[in-house]
């Protein structure tokens, strides 16, 4: 019979086998340089900025009881958000993520079953 440590050590060396397996999905490996693309690009960083500060300028205007100011900024970083959530890279990202997902949803499932059946 195996000791925890053994059992322990082969479920690690499994896990680590898989992630190099799901690493070289091409899905996973679009997913990434997506990410990588959306981290160094210049545009939705500085939308992310303007949508963050314009959202601290309405909660502050809120604060002090300034409603137009507010509204002005809340109308402001909804249009924002708006472009950020347009943006190619953006919405490449977001359905990349969804894929990505969908691929760890099903490995999850499978594990599952595979778990269920010994017992």
């Amino acid at each position: 019979m195996k000791s925890i440590l053994d059992t322990e050590a082969a479920v690690k060396q499994a896990v680590e086998q898989l992630d190099r397996l799901l690493c070289d999905l091409p899905q996973v490996q679009e997913f990434q340089a997506l990410a990588a693309k959306v981290r160094n690009n210049q545009t939705i960083a500085q939308l992310e900025n303007e949508i963050k500060e314009a959202q601290q300028a309405a909660v502050q205007f809120g604060h002090y009881g300034k409603e137009n100011a507010q509204k002005a900024a809340l109308k402001k970083a909804d249009e924002l958000t708006q472009a950020y959530d347009r943006h190619p890279l953006v919405v490449a990202y977001r359905a990349q993520l969804i894929e990505v997902n969908d691929v760890i949803q099903y490995v999850t499932q499978r594990i599952q079953r595979g778990v269920e059946e010994l017992e």
